[in-house]
């Protein structure tokens, strides 16, 4: 049972970090945080760009939680493990296959081709306004098209 109820709170944390991640890019990247993000919406001139210190801050969180849970493997644990599985799923979606940082991945899904859309649509914009889109893995229907 214990298993179940650890599964259940990885699986909720995943889906929970989908709504905060939009919530923050939202109101904070796209608000009084839009000094950092901005370079994520500007050409890149090297492999890091400032917006990346938000992935350092959610892994920096994600470890202190699975250390603090390490010797009982409590829902701290748990809670971590979920925003750092989180945190591959943003990387291989986000970075990898999105913005093609290692230029490999490649895809006919139509699933992931309207993820892609959506998330171009959002960068169409340089500014701080207007944006739309800021999920990462649910975005409006009208970009899955066939």
């Amino acid at each position: 049972m214990q298993i179940l109820i650890n599964i259940s709170i990885l699986l909720g944390t995943i889906a929970t970090m989908e709504l905060l991640s939009w919530a923050m890019h939202k109101y904070l990247f796209h608000g009084p945080l839009w000094f950092i993000h901005k370079t994520h919406h500007q050409q890149r001139h090297g492999w890091f760009e400032l917006n990346d210190l938000f992935s350092i801050g959610f892994a920096a969180v994600s470890l202190w939680l699975m250390w603090i849970g390490r010797k009982t493997f409590d829902y701290h644990f748990w809670i971590g493990a979920g925003i750092s599985v989180y945190g591959i799923i943003y990387f291989i979606f986000h970075d990898w296959f999105i913005h093609n940082r290692f230029k490999a991945f490649k895809s006919t899904n139509r699933y992931l081709l309207g993820i892609r859309r959506a998330h171009k649509i959002h960068h169409k914009s340089t500014e701080k306004n207007p944006s739309e889109e800021f999920g990462l893995l649910v975005a409006s229907k009208k970009w899955f098209r066939n």
